[in-house]
């Protein structure tokens, strides 16, 4: 069954540019927040993911689902797959993944399977998180591997984005907090 193609709505929203001096989650998120900004001008979910690795940036995705026509697609798991790549080991313990949203299950648990050491979100998903909206992957039971969680960076900016992005592709006003 194919689907029609609509165009992404015009983005109103701009690309921000952190200090490069202090590497703390306020920049990896707006580095996440920014490749969200690249999914939405892609007419993909704005969600945007970033993984740092001793201080640097190692990683960077965002949703790919209906461009690649991958439904696996989504920004953790090209940050996931970068990250690793990355530093050379799928071991990322001392990585922190950045995301604009709180992860589905799927991500929720390449995240863990991938042993991230932290993952920080900005805006809680009771339909369909998977650390902690709808169901916490992290703590079920026997797993060999839990991750530290950490929310709420940015949440009010990333949480207008993507309302604004689902208002305007539904074609109502958006309201701009």
């Amino acid at each position: 069954m194919e689907y029609a193609q609509k165009t992404a709505p015009a983005c109103p929203f701009q690309k921000r540019y952190p200090s490069q001096l202090i590497r703390d989650d306020l920049f990896f998120m707006t580095l996440a927040y920014n490749e969200a900004l690249d999914a939405w001008k892609s007419n993909e979910v704005p969600i945007g993911a970033v993984i740092a690795f001793e201080q640097n940036t190692v990683g960077t995705g965002h949703n790919r689902v209906e461009s690649s026509n991958d439904p696996t697609a989504h920004a953790e798991m090209i940050a996931i797959t970068q990250a690793a790549n990355a530093i050379g080991d799928w071991r990322l313990n001392k990585a922190t993944l950045y995301v604009t949203k709180e992860p589905c299950p799927m991500c929720s648990g390449a995240a863990i399977m991938a042993r991230v050491g932290r993952v920080v979100y900005a805006v809680p998903d009771i339909k369909m998180g998977g650390l902690g909206g709808a169901l916490n992957v992290n703590e079920y039971p026997g797993m060999n591997h839990t991750t530290v969680i950490d929310t709420g960076v940015m949440q009010d900016d990333c949480l207008e984005l993507i309302q604004t992005f689902f208002r305007l592709k539904r074609g109502e006003e958006p309201r701009i907090i």
